[in-house]
């Protein structure tokens, strides 16, 4: 006797396929919320440490970090590190504060002690990517950064493509070569950003590339 051999069915093999297409469509929902909610971090660091540094502008008519009065003013200990008072922040974004705690680490710890920002020392916070959040003088090293970005500048490193598009089209003209918001493709974590650092041409949405993005406060 031949024994019938048994299969899936047409409607059984649709079903299995329905599942998994609905499995696969949450999947991808949620790491497009999880890009838009990252998206969201960011545009809120930069508009909230904005808002921080012309709020101790107002309160103290000086530039965090480079604030010579923060010493006297915070006397306790630790005591707070005052700045140069010359109008300009010194030091890189991505500046170790560990071992050289210069102004540009000082801005964060002015700020905390102000009441502006969370947290507490002389030290950058991480954005959601896990990069560091800085600020500097685009006109490092005797020259403009990031083709044409002078003054003060808010960076924030190791940015994925898809979230440095975002935040550039969100919050300035989504060109990575003028504007506010400008980016330079990394190849490295946490790069430096001075004269030798070059603009991106434009954002390439690769899935793998990384950049940091500057915005002229």
């Amino acid at each position: 006797m031949t024994n019938a051999q048994k299969g899936f069915t047409l409607v059984e093999i649709a079903i299995v396929l329905v599942i998994i297409g609905l499995l696969l469509g949450g999947i991808l929902k949620g790491q497009e919320m999880i890009t838009q909610a990252k998206t969201k971090n960011v545009i809120s660091d930069f508009s909230g440490i904005s808002a921080a540094y012309h709020g101790y502008q107002d309160r103290y008519r000086a530039i965090p970090g480079d604030d010579a009065g923060a010493a006297a003013r915070w006397a306790v200990a630790p005591a707070a590190v005052s700045g140069n008072g010359n109008g300009a922040v010194a030091g890189a974004y991505n500046a170790d504060c560990s071992t050289a705690p210069g102004e540009s680490c000082q801005w964060w710890d002015h700020l905390r002690r102000a009441g502006f920002i969370a947290g507490s020392g002389a030290g950058q916070p991480l954005n959601t990517a896990g990069g560091v959040l800085g600020v500097q003088n685009g006109d490092t090293a005797g020259g403009a950064a990031l083709s044409g970005l002078t003054g003060l500048l808010l960076c924030s490193a190791n940015l994925p493509d898809k979230i440095a598009i975002a935040v550039d089209t969100q919050m300035d003209n989504g060109l990575s070569v003028s504007g506010t918001v400008r980016a330079a493709l990394q190849t490295a974590s946490n790069p430096a950003v001075d004269t030798t650092t070059a603009v991106a041409a434009t954002y390439a949405e690769t899935g793998s590339n990384l950049y940091t993005l500057c915005r002229q406060m």
